[in-house]
């Protein structure tokens, strides 16, 4: 729970501009809730309360909300790796249904197997939030100051660097790794072919390409697996 309050307090800030596009479709304070509650992807519910305010049929949001959200379907194949292989099948459910970037970065993180309670205790602070900002999102509109918003959001920053510093100074591979990631990602979106794709399939390739190139120019070996499943 302690390392879901910051991700909580960006949740918040995001979801209240969430809320103001709710609002803006046509849903009222409880569908926007809702659609918060049942739907835990930023860019996956913008989308579809665009494509609600343009009256899209429910095809088109059906597919466009599956391929926003598709990267979600990669950090739950990493994750599924973390866990014992005798967690439950509810747990692995309750799983999934918050693999959001921020809860799959700390879950991902976490040395060994990962004990599903630890997530489940990151989600009951966090998606809380995610739905009640957009409730007061959708009743307040503009009210709180763009700036607020803005610096409620840097939780999220904070938390990122807090994950990803600490096995960095492990191992330099991966330290270079992430910054070789963050480089391409923004070139990625300069470059026509990349430019032109979604966010979250600019993701997915980048992931798919450097964790390929990364498993096969610097394999993990067994014995190292074992180590860090005994600490």
């Amino acid at each position: 729970m302690n390392a879901g309050i910051p991700i909580a307090v960006g949740y918040f800030a995001v979801s209240f501009t969430l809320g103001i596009a709710a609002r803006n479709a046509g849903l009222n304070a409880f569908q926007g809730f809702l659609a918060s509650l049942l739907n835990n992807a930023s860019a996956g519910e913008y989308a579809g309360f665009a494509l609600i305010a343009a009256d899209a049929t429910y095809l088109e949001v059906l597919l466009v909300t599956l391929i926003t959200n598709a990267r979600y379907l990669l950090m739950s194949f990493a994750l599924s790796q973390k866990l014992s292989p005798n967690t439950p099948i509810h747990h692995r459910l309750l799983l999934g249904y918050a693999v959001t970037d921020e809860i799959f970065g700390i879950s991902v993180s976490r040395p060994g197997y990962l004990n599903p309670y630890y997530t489940f205790g990151a989600i009951l602070i966090a998606i809380p939030c995610w739905a009640v900002g957009t409730i007061i999102g959708v009743v307040a509109g503009n009210v709180l100051p763009l700036r607020a918003v803005s610096a409620l959001s840097v939780a999220l920053y904070g938390m990122f660097l807090a994950v990803i510093i600490p096995p960095g100074r492990k191992d330099k591979i991966l330290t270079v790794l992430v910054i070789v990631s963050f480089v391409l990602s923004f070139i990625s979106e300069k470059l026509p072919p990349l430019a032109h794709m979604s966010a979250g399939t600019r993701t997915i390739f980048l992931t798919v390409i450097l964790s390929g190139l990364a498993a096969i120019l610097f394999p993990v070996s067994k014995k190292e697996v074992d180590v860090t499943d005994e600490s």
